[in-house]
């Protein structure tokens, strides 16, 4: 058995040593986990940026939101190292414990709990199942003014039951509508500054 290839079994003992003696981080790989969130945070905030500074020009509306879905689904990159997916193999149940006390030593790090907006995963989940859900909207609705397209205005426009909106963004709201759910992304860009500026300040300490 290759000392950097180990197998299944191997993987598993490691893990379970890891996950209880360690609370699932080994001291010196630390900066491994702290770097990949940090890339995460920055590119979610670069994207944020990039939001900033077309907001308020003439730019398509496909383009505009193509940026805040970016910008979230980096958010979501960042949620996954807080609070794991669940989805594994049984078999290796010392790798998923090992992902769970991975999780709860990186949310007390930063200060994370059930009522931070990276918690939420509605946005996020609306992208990924996108295909999905488009087919239950459109299943659902038979009448209407429908409004295919990307559309830039206020987010009450979609209280109308008449009119369906695809994809319309509130700039003001900072509002993202997607078949008629609304997403305010605002807070979820504060809570990925926060990350990022402590990450920061660890570094600088």
């Amino acid at each position: 058995m290759a000392i950097n290839n180990p197998d299944k079994n191997e993987l598993e003992r490691r893990a379970k040593i890891v996950a209880e003696q360690y609370d699932g981080i080994l001291p010196y790989f630390e900066a491994f986990y702290l770097f990949s969130i940090h890339y995460s945070a920055d590119r979610c905030l670069e994207a944020f940026h990039r939001y900033d500074q077309l907001k308020d020009k003439d730019i398509v509306p496909e383009y505009l939101i193509s940026v805040v879905q970016e910008a979230v689904g980096h958010a979501a990159a960042l949620s996954r190292y807080f609070w794991p997916s669940s989805i594994g193999r049984k078999s290796q149940k010392n790798l998923q414990l090992l992902k769970s006390k991975r999780g709860k030593k990186l949310r007390e790090f930063f200060g994370l709990d059930e009522k931070s907006p990276l918690y939420n995963r509605d946005l996020r989940n609306a992208w990924e199942h996108f295909d999905e859900r488009l087919d239950q909207y459109l299943v659902g609705r038979d009448s209407g003014m429908f409004f295919p397209t990307c559309k830039i205005g206020s987010h009450n426009l979609a209280n109308n039951p008449v009119d369906q909106f695809f994809k319309l963004l509130d700039i003001d709201a900072e509002c993202l509508v997607l078949m008629e759910e609304k997403y305010f992304f605002g807070p979820i860009r504060l809570e990925v500054e926060r990350v990022a500026n402590k990450i920061n300040e660890f570094v600088k300490n």
